[in-house]
């Protein structure tokens, strides 16, 4: 067999392998919409307890539902919300909360069974076998992560932590962003015509990404607070550029994470930044000479920003309606996986 006729074949294994990875992170994008449809709905804490071998079935009959029912009947939600709430009423939140537990388990099947099967057909060479094994760890550990979210809430507080919430967050977008990176790496061909001065916009690009990444955690904590059911003004909050209450709490530092003035005065301010970034991103791109497949992604992330910061600013001025509001966080993944994409392809223009 000829070195081209091998180099054909491995590509052609490396796409399927890639599409395989960027389905797996079309589930992980879901799964982020369905954790926000689930926390915005209050249904996050309905599960009080964690199997995650055996939890693939929801309660199969009446006496099982209402054992369910009894359950969450012990924990600080019940009495101290939804204390009138009846077994109907209980059916309403914990389809969500089981349906993104499902929904995880399921990911990890999507990724481990084809992951196995390309080991044992021998397509996975070098250091990429370590790196979907990473992969998988990753996902794991989202797990086990989320079920420590959950128990914040069921102790005292009927609420779980913003901590572990942004955390949990941040954990999410590490894995698309890692699967992303592996998917497109299988889909690089080295090229001449790939290669150009875009490359000088590697740091851009990656500061992009980043800012976007930081961005997103700061939302985490205005989800965790319900920041967004106050100062529903733009672009002022309520008629102050910078408003008052912003330092108040000690020691000065613990206003970033625990003051809703702040909170959510600092994910204005990074979210209008990172559009100013991203707009000064393509305007550089147009004077130079970039390649097709670069310069798709960054009109896409160019045209996705201005539709990010119309769903922010709605979700802000209409109180949070779960529907917009859900939007917008997945608005917020595609930004940034659309950076990872630009990222990418400025790095490559650089070798």
């Amino acid at each position: 067999m000829s070195i081209n006729s091998v180099e054909d074949i491995n590509q052609r294994r490396n796409i399927i392998m890639a599409r395989w990875l960027l389905l797996v992170c079309v589930m992980v994008f879901a799964m982020i919409v369905l954790g926000g449809v689930t926390r915005l709905t209050q249904s996050g804490l309905s599960m009080v307890n964690w199997h995650p071998i055996t939890g693939w079935f929801p309660p199969l009959n009446e006496a099982d539902w209402l054992a369910e029912f009894s359950n969450y009947q012990q924990f600080p939600e019940f009495h101290e919300k939804n204390f009138d709430m009846d077994l109907q009423g209980f059916k309403s939140i914990f389809w969500f909360e089981f349906l993104h537990r499902l929904w995880g388990r399921t990911i990890g099947l999507a990724y481990f069974i084809p992951m196995v099967a390309f080991f044992a057909m021998g397509w996975v060479h070098g250091g990429l076998k370590l790196k979907l094994v990473v992969g998988f760890v990753l996902g794991g550990l989202q797990g086990v992560l989320g079920w420590y979210m959950v128990k914040s809430g069921l102790v005292d507080n009927p609420d779980v932590s913003q901590y572990r919430l942004t955390a949990h967050l941040g954990a999410a977008l590490v894995i698309i962003g890692y699967l992303i990176w592996l998917a497109l790496d299988l889909l690089h061909r080295p090229s001449e015509q790939a290669k150009g001065s875009v490359g000088s916009l590697s740091g851009h690009a990656f500061l992009v990404a980043a800012w976007a990444f930081v961005t997103i955690l700061s939302g985490g904590f205005v989800a965790g607070l319900d920041a967004g059911f106050t100062y529903n003004t733009f672009p002022l909050m309520d008629g102050q550029l910078i408003p008052d209450g912003l330092g108040q709490m000690e020691p000065l530092y613990i206003n970033l994470f625990e003051n809703i003035t702040t909170v959510q005065f600092n994910h204005r301010i990074l979210a209008e930044l990172l559009f100013v970034i991203v707009i000064f991103l393509w305007w550089r791109a147009r004077k130079i000479e970039v390649h097709q497949s670069g310069r798709v992604a960054i009109n896409l992330l160019f045209g996705m920003i201005w539709i990010q910061v119309g769903l922010g600013v709605a979700t802000l001025l209409l109180v949070v309606p779960v529907s917009i509001a859900v939007i917008h966080q997945g608005g917020a993944v595609v930004v940034f996986c659309l950076s990872l994409w630009v990222a990418h392809e400025a790095n490559c223009a650089k070798d």
